[in-house]
């Protein structure tokens, strides 16, 4: 007779809520430690645009960014910063590059939107140019192609991250993932600086 074994699993850690007044009368809301909200506010009818901050203490400062004389400056503080943190985390200067087009890409046609689960970009640049080279399509043809698969997918309500798009395309049984394992096996030998084969030849 087997004995079933039971683990209790532990509890959820409970996040602190906590809701203050502030000094204008609004109600704000600071979970766990936070001490300090920010909250851009955006008027698209008026053309204004302004920052706000409230504290844990109940006072609130508001920042008016429309008007100012640094307002070119904080432009281009905040492109800098939006478009940078899309090319945070990947480790391959080609796949940080093509990080970098898509969120320029996407912000050009008016999409705020970041990235979603599975969205990144690690291995990109190698399975764009695979399929470029198979194909005999350019490299931009590749992108806006590989683009309207992930957007067709999501107007059909289908769950498919770019991550699973492009392994897709490693298939080692397939023409690009042939492709894909011969690039990879060139990056990594200009990569070594030692050649093995001289090593083994002193051992003879």
């Amino acid at each position: 007779m087997s004995e079933e074994i039971v683990t209790e699993k532990a509890p959820k850690k409970v996040v602190e809520r906590t809701t203050v007044e502030m000094s204008d009368g609004r109600k704000v809301e600071f979970t766990g430690k936070k001490k300090l909200v920010k909250e851009v506010l955006i008027d698209q009818e008026a053309g204004t645009v302004s920052v706000r901050f409230d504290f844990v203490n109940g006072q609130t400062r508001t920042f008016p960014v429309h008007g100012s004389k640094l307002m070119l400056e904080f432009a281009g503080h905040g492109a800098s910063q939006k478009i940078g943190d899309e090319a945070a985390g990947e480790d391959d200067v080609d796949d940080m590059v093509v990080a970098i087009d898509n969120i320029i890409t996407r912000l050009s046609d008016g999409n705020w939107s970041g990235r979603k689960e599975g969205d990144g970009f690690s291995g990109a640049s190698v399975v764009i140019r695979a399929v470029a080279e198979v194909t005999g399509k350019t490299i931009e043809q590749v992108k806006a192609f590989l683009e309207s698969k992930l957007a067709a997918a999501e107007a059909k309500g289908e769950k498919l991250t770019r991550q699973a798009l492009y392994s897709s395309f490693r298939n080692p049984n397939s023409k690009t993932g042939q492709v894909i394992l011969r690039m990879e096996q060139e990056k990594a030998q200009k990569a070594n600086k030692v050649n093995a084969d001289e090593l083994l030849s002193e051992l003879a």
